[in-house]
Formats: structure tokens, C-alpha cells, sequence
């Protein structure tokens, strides 16, 4: 596990060279609560901010994968609604969908973020070229991650690092 973590403006460097964002939802894309409405459907509130960072990443070329554990339709449709690349809900092996996605696009993982938060993102971030963890997830995953989020999970932290990333590939125009 990494120790030093990448600066702001380092990071920025780091990102020109990105191609896909692979995100986890709860945690990353949500603030982690798993709401209930009466008939025992389950429930998510996304940041509208990320929504906008992960438009405007797309904008520059960068492709965005969402994969999660969680199987729950509002994410489908969250990810349907922003026009994410790719989506897979269900995944027990994240490391594993993300090599079959990165063979099909033929990317390296070295073109990959991946934001996650919990112990199941850790295997993932330790094969891609720029692991990034949300200021509130657990500390093995922060000890994971080359970055960590100003913002917390659901707060803004997918659109800091979109925000990032949107720098990146401006000044390498």
C-alpha cells in the first residue's frame, strides 16, 4: 500500500494522460446511505454536481465506467440518465470486469482512475495507473489511493476529480 500521495498539481499532470474513469457508486457516487421506501425498495441520493463533472469529463474524451456491488435499478438509471459508457451492476470481481473492459477498449491500466471507498475497491485501485480514494473512506483504502478527495463520497468528490481531469486534458490540448 502507497503512503505518498500525490499533490493537487501533480495529480493534474498525472491525468492528462487518462482515458477511463471507473467509479464505485456507494460511497463514491452516493454518501454510503441505503434508504427505504415503504414498499422496501431501496434508495440512493446523487450529487447532481458529480453528474455535471462526469458531462463535462466525457466532453474531453474520457470514457466512464461505473462498477458496483450493487445491483439496485436507480443506479442503472442514474448512470443511463448521464449517458455513462459503460455500466455493471452485480459485480463481484471488480478487478475482473474492469481487465475484460480494458481489453475490449484496448486501454492499458495505466489510463485508468479508479475512485473507490471500501475494501472491495482495493483491488481494483492497486492495478490501475491512478488510484483515488473519497476523504471519508475507510483507511485502507486511503492508504490505497495515489490521491485522496478534498470532498467526501456523494459530495462532491467525483466532481472534484472530474474537475481535475478536465484541467488535465486542457492544458494538454
Amino acid at each position: 500500500m502507497s503512503t505518498d500521495k500525490l499533490s493537487r498539481e501533480n495529480i493534474v499532470e498525472y491525468l492528462a494522460g487518462i482515458e477511463l474513469l471507473s467509479l464505485d457508486t456507494d460511497g463514491v457516487l452516493t454518501d454510503g446511505g441505503i434508504y427505504f421506501n415503504d414498499a422496501g425498495e431501496e434508495i440512493r441520493k446523487f450529487n447532481v454536481k458529480d453528474g455535471m463533472g462526469i458531462k463535462l469529463a466525457q466532453a474531453k474524451g474520457v470514457k466512464v465506467v461505473i462498477i458496483t456491488s450493487s445491483s439496485t435499478p436507480s443506479i442503472g438509471h442514474r448512470a443511463a440518465a448521464l449517458g455513462v459508457d459503460h455500466i455493471y451492476l452485480g459485480v463481484s470481481d471488480k478487478r475482473e470486469k474492469l481487465t475484460e473492459l480494458c481489453a475490449d477498449l484496448g486501454l492499458s491500466f495505466d489510463q485508468v482512475v479508479h475512485m473507490g471507498d471500501d475494501l472491495n475497491d482495493i483491488p481494483v485501485m492497486e492495478m490501475v495507473g491512478c488510484p483515488i480514494s473519497v476523504a471519508d473512506a475507510v483507511q485502507d483504502t486511503i492508504a490505497t489511493a495515489l490521491f485522496v478527495t478534498d470532498k467526501k463520497g456523494g459530495d462532491g468528490a467525483v466532481r472534484e476529480v472530474c474537475d481535475l481531469i478536465v484541467s488535465a486534458k486542457n492544458a494538454g490540448r
